[in-house]
């Protein structure tokens, strides 16, 4: 019955104190039986606390997310906290990592002859209770009953969830033995592999036929399979992007998009932010200094992007400069003007 022996030996309230210990309520002021009743009461019907939202994707399908409830959400993002953090994950997954980005995913495979790009189907939805009971609250660590506890507090429909705090670092840990495999082979061959979630990349000299095969028996053998649309084999002569970062000389967001962002700029210092913005037909007020600040910030978003991929941009520094000038400018002129108002009110 037991799959390790460390916990036969342990009492019922062991394995409670166990589960309490890692706070999935809080520092909440509820008894003990409360705090369990209401645990094992949300991961018994953990589906009632879900909602379905639709997304459409750039290539004009729907995309559903399920997200979790304001509870359920609370006792997820503690999970990550306090049970999922500091359990290792392999070095070339380089989604869902503090500290690791798109951009270091992206510049494993800058200069290279070719790139292969494949990505994984339905991802999530094919990561299910028992890889997660099993692979990630596994019985080394976990008590039987806190790990399905766990799991089911995970899980949607017994699979991964997207959306829900805890998918994506889950689906690390569940992929770890993939990203390992893969490595090792690679690297006897000389090829590049990165994993940004369910996309992964290959770049060098390599065989591509047979980097395709080794992913799909890999995939295969974890129920996973390669989406066969979104393969693709990208020449040096040709541009290379990764993770929507060119990277054929070095990591650069594209012309297109800096051309585009370059505009806006322009148009905000030579006619001011107002007028680009009427001309834009977003029609806000002249006095709307919240809604123009608001998409200041977002300009901002938008070069500290382009920055992050490449810090020397000069015309990009200059542009951030720039834009944080206006829009501290139409802060303090919001604030003066809200002080007058008060200031008319009071008298």
């Amino acid at each position: 019955m037991w799959e390790n022996d460390l916990w036969k030996y342990c009492s019922t309230r062991q394995c409670n104190d166990f589960l309490l210990s890692f706070k999935l309520l809080g520092d909440t002021v509820w008894p003990e039986k409360k705090q369990l009743a209401c645990l094992y009461a949300l991961s018994n019907n953990a589906e009632k606390h879900y909602k379905q939202i639709k997304i459409k994707k750039s290539d004009g399908s729907m995309r559903h997310i399920l997200t979790p409830d304001p509870l359920l959400k609370y006792v997820q993002r503690n999970i990550l906290r306090r049970v999922l953090y500091g359990m290792p994950v392999s070095d070339h997954a380089t989604a869902y990592r503090e500290g690791i980005s798109i951009v270091d995913n992206a510049a494993v495979h800058t200069g290279q002859k070719q790139i292969l790009k494949m990505d994984i189907t339905r991802f999530f939805d094919h990561i299910f209770f028992p890889a997660i009971y099993g692979g990630v609250f596994h019985a080394n660590i976990f008590p039987p009953g806190t790990a399905a506890l766990l799991t089911y507090l995970c899980t949607y429909c017994s699979y991964l969830p997207q959306g829900a705090p805890t998918s994506a670092a889950i689906s690390n840990l569940i992929m770890r033995p993939f990203d390992t495999d893969m490595a090792d082979w690679c690297a006897r061959r000389h090829v590049r592999y990165t994993r940004y979630c369910d996309d992964m990349t290959f770049s060098g000299d390599f065989d591509a036929v047979a980097v395709e095969h080794k992913v799909r028996e890999l995939l295969g053998s974890m129920g996973f399979s390669v989406n066969k649309g979104k393969t693709k084999l990208l020449s040096s002569d040709t541009r290379q992007i990764v993770t929507g970062i060119v990277v054929n000389v070095k990591p650069q967001v594209s012309r297109a998009y800096r051309r585009r962002l370059r505009q806006e700029v322009f148009y905000c210092e030579k006619y001011g932010v107002f007028s680009h913005l009427d001309w834009r037909r977003d029609h806000i007020r002249a006095t709307d200094y919240a809604s123009a600040i608001r998409y200041l910030n977002s300009l901002l978003g938008k070069i500290n992007y382009v920055l992050q991929v490449n810090a020397r941009d000069a015309a990009f520094i200059k542009a951030k400069t720039a834009i944080s000038r206006i829009r501290d400018a139409l802060e303090s002129r919001m604030r003066e003007e809200e002080a007058g108002s008060a200031a008319i009110d009071i008298n």
